[in-house]
Formats: C-alpha cells, structure tokens, sequence
C-alpha cells in the first residue's frame, strides 16, 4: 500500500543556505548548440530537494518567497497576455477602419500559422528555455504585426498573418507551462485568472485606443496605426521579458539556493517531477492513446468556435446594433470589465466551493454564454442584444471564466513533461482550429445580424458543456481506481520518490486528478 507519512522534522536555516551567487546547480549541455538549450536540474540540485522533500517545510518562509514569486512572475505575464490579446483583435478594430475594403479581405484572409505550429511549438518549448523562447517569439510576433500596417493587398496580409500566428502560437500555452512551473496545482487557477483577465484589460485598452487612432487626423489610413502601435509595444515587451524573467526555479539569480529549493519542494504533492528537455517516447506513445488528450482538443475547439468569430465580426456587429464607428470602439471597455468581473467571480468561487465542484463550476460559469448568443439571435431590442453580446464569446464575457478553470484542469491533470507538452498542444491546437472554423460560420449575406454564425457558437458552446461533464467522469472514474488498488494492497508505492521522476500520470501510482474547488488557492499578494 502507499507509504504512510512519518511526521516531517523542521529544516535547519542554515543546511542549504548557501551564497545566492554560487553556481547554479543544473546540468550544461554539451556542443555550440547547447548554450542555446534548456538546462536540466543537476544531480546535487536534485539530491538536495529529495532530501528537503523528506522534511516539513517552515510555512513562513514559503510564504515569503512566494510573495517574491508573485511580483516577479504574475505582472510580466498580465502584460504579455495584454498585448498578446490586443493583437488577436487587430483585424477586428481594424475591420471597422476599413481593412478589408482597402486590401479586399474575405474571411479566407484570417491566418492558418497558429494551426499549424501548435504542436512543434510545444515540443521546442521542452527543447529551449521556456522564458527565453517566449521572448524570442513575440519580439517576432511584434515585428511581424509592425509589417502587416505595409500590406498592398491579400498576397500581403495572409502571408504576415501566417507567420505572425506561428509565432503567437507560443503564448497560451507558454503562460500556462510558466505558471504549473512556479505554482502549485492549487494555486494555478487563481493566477491562471490573474494574468488571464489582461485579456478585459486589452480589450477595453484596445478600445481607447483605436477610439484615439479613430479621432486624430493620421497621415496614414487608420487601421495600420493598429498594427504600428501594437506592434512596437509588443516588441519593446518582449525584450523587458527576456531580461528579467528567469527560465525556471533551478537557475534564478532572483533567488538563494535554499529559496530554489523551496520553490520546487513545496510542489512536492503535486506529483509532477521535475522539469527536464528530454523527450519521452513512451510519454508520446501514452498521450495519443489517451482519451483526455481528445477531450481537452474538443475543449479548446467548442469554447473556440465562437470566439473565432465574434473576435473578427465581434465590432461588426455590435456597429450593427446602430453605434457608429467610434462608439462601436469604445464599447470594448464595458466588454473588457465584463471579462475582469466574470473571471474574478469565478476565482472567488473557485477558492470556496466544497471540493468536487470544479468542473460544475465550468459548466455553470458557460451557461450565461448560451443565454447570451440566444439573446444576440432573437431578442429585439437593442439593449437585450447587447447585454447577450457582453456574455458571448471567449472574448467577451462568462466564457472567459470556464476557460481559465479548465486550463488549470490541463495544467494539473497531466503527469509527465512530455505528455504534459503535448496536452497543451492539443488544447490550444483545438483553441487554433476552433478560431480559423469560426469566421466561415458568419456569412457575409446576413451582415450585420450573422444569425448563422451566432447560432452556431450557441451550439458550440452547448457541447463544451458536454465536453467539460465528459472530462469529469473521466477523472473521476480514474481516481476511484487507484483509490481502490491502494485500499486493497495491490498497489505500493512511496510519494517522495515518485514525486522527484518524469512519470506520466497513468504510470505514477501516487497521481491523482484534480476536481476540488482547491482552498489554497488564494493571492499573495
């Protein structure tokens, strides 16, 4: 049966409190190219923390150096994903500023590059330290944005477009692998939610902004000051990120050698292992025969459907409802509060809930959506369409919230640094194909209703209510039977130990899924 817990002695201060400017204890990797590769913890790192694991933590300390964390880790990704979602609506400001007259746009112009750089994406990731390649990728990103205000026609557009999404496909599941790296799985959904609500932020920021752009007098057509001006900040971003945020806990100068340690053994229970670059071909092998990895694809695809559309014909129809241009743009601020308030009820929740309430939680902060696409469909007066409007989309509104918890249910409940890689990949594979599909269901003809269109995201997000009751059985079921292997002594196993390899989480006795409203979860600030 399971090792039974001895009670923990207290670590001495001094036992690893060694000079913070000491070498780092991870491993170099040989060759010209290795200086560009991730560093693995070393082998005294990870004698050190098998030993601490065997010890009780002083809470105090934990505390304090998780404030350190919060400050260093939460501000730089809630500004990243800011302007990471500002430049997912570009082409939506830009639309109401006339983008697609000038370079003759259908929906066929919106990129494909985010769909197919997912998955190698999220095997470089593994390959490359984790900071330093989302730096690199959005100083990219930004400087493919600055071009696209150059664009003569649709040849133009779609190529940058193209690229552009190949590079932006590193940031969803690049924040989410920083926070699962820095936080325990019961703290992931409360700054998964932090750095999530940016996205409100960029919304309504985005809106001032292109109210700004709309009211001066510009030398050039207002669309491309969008593009220009996103551009150059994302760049400049990227730059500040590369600098200061470190690659992992095993290699930060922001921290003492013993604070490292703490860092990653106060993670110990989560039964993660350690992070590492190698691949795992039985974890890859694992991850394609696993029903979750296809629930979690389906998950990321209904729940993207609709933001798909609304996110490029979102300002198209809310200038339907009778707003003009510029009132149309600053709509996006009571939208992008909506989002903040939405996402902070249900980290609220989430924090209070009694356990097992997780994925309830999901499917009730997604009902609103329903009601709201129902309302955008078939209310008449224009004060009703767009309070639906408020509670539709993945950019706008409830459904921001079941995502944020359900990308902590990813980020928790996969065992393994390849599986886990891959799992991210198939989630935001389906996020990228939900939004290319999510265009073609509005159709031009029925501009500026697209009665189509919002009846299908409706239908979408009705089946990520199924998706997302789907994935609980599945977990649910699946904890049940290793409860009942340990009870029956059929399974043994020592979670100091498990807790320290690169197992998957079919292989390692000691994983459980998580499906409680975690009461840890609480900001530090």
């Amino acid at each position: 049966m399971a090792s039974v817990k001895a009670e923990k002695p207290q670590v001495e201060q001094h036992e690893y409190a060694l000079d913070p400017a000491a070498p780092v204890d991870v491993e170099h990797p040989s060759g010209l190219l290795g200086y560009f590769l991730k560093r693995d913890p070393g082998a005294d790192f990870i004698a050190d923390l098998s030993d601490m694991n065997a010890t009780e933590l002083d809470q105090a300390e934990v505390k304090r150096i998780e404030r350190k964390i919060e400050w260093l880790i939460l501000p730089a990704l809630s500004v990243c994903y800011m302007f990471y979602y500002v430049d997912k609506t570009t082409l939506s400001y830009a639309a109401i500023f006339g983008i697609k007259k000038d370079l003759n746009l259908g929906k066929s112009e919106y990129a494909v590059g985010w769909l197919g750089w997912a998955i190698p994406t999220n095997m470089l990731m593994q390959k490359f330290p984790l900071n330093k390649y989302l730096a690199v990728n959005i100083f990219v990103w930004g400087v493919l944005l600055m071009a696209q205000a150059a664009s003569r026609n649709f040849t133009d557009i779609a190529i940058l477009r193209t690229l552009s999404g190949a590079a932006e496909a590193v940031a969803d599941p690049a924040f989410v692998l920083i926070t699962s790296t820095w936080y325990t799985r019961a703290q992931q959904p409360s700054r998964i939610g932090v750095w999530y609500c940016s996205n409100g932020i960029g919304i309504a920021l985005g809106g001032l902004l292109g109210f700004g752009i709309g009211e001066s007098s510009p030398y050039l057509a207002h669309w491309k000051y969008e593009f220009l001006i996103i551009g150059a900040l994302c760049a400049a971003w990227s730059i500040f990120l590369y600098l200061v945020v470190p690659d992992s806990p095993y290699e930060s100068h922001w921290f003492t050698r013993r604070e490292r340690l703490i860092i990653v053994s106060r993670k110990r229970d989560d039964q993660n292992g350690t992070d590492n670059r190698r691949w795992d071909a039985s974890q890859v092998l694992e991850a394609f025969l696993d029903i979750k990895i296809y629930l979690f694809f389906l998950f990321g695809f209904t729940a993207n459907v609709p933001n798909g559309g609304t996110s490029n014909f979102g300002t198209l129809i809310v200038q339907g409802f009778g707003f003009n241009t510029f009132e149309t743009t600053l709509m996006q601020i009571p939208y992008g509060t909506v989002i903040v308030l939405f996402i902070l009820a249900a980290i609220y929740a989430n924090n209070r809930l009694p356990p097992g309430n997780r994925t309830y939680l999901m499917v009730a902060t997604n009902i609103p959506t329903v009601f709201g696409f129902s309302m955008v469909a078939w209310a008449k007066p224009k004060a009703a369409r767009l309070i639906g409007f408020c509670d539709t989309d993945e950019t706008q509104g409830a459904s921001n919230a079941t995502f944020v918890v359900g990308l902590s249910l990813v980020s928790g409940n996969v065992g393994g640094q390849t599986k886990k890689a891959l799992a991210s990949a198939a989630v935001f594979l389906g996020v990228a194909t939900g939004n290319i599909v999510g265009p073609f269901l509005f159709l031009d003809r029925q501009a500026p209703t697209y009665i189509t269109g919002v009846v299908a995201c409706m239908v979408s997000r009705i089946l990520e209510i199924v998706v997302i009751l789907a994935l609980r059985l599945v977990f649910v079921l699946a904890n049940r039977k290793r409860d009942r292997a340990v009870a029956e002594g059929r399974v043994e196993y020592d979670e100091r130990e498990t807790a320290l390899q690169d197992l998957s989480d079919w292989k390692n006795p000691a994983f459980r899924y998580v499906l409680v409203s975690l009461l840890h979860g609480v900001i530090l600030f």
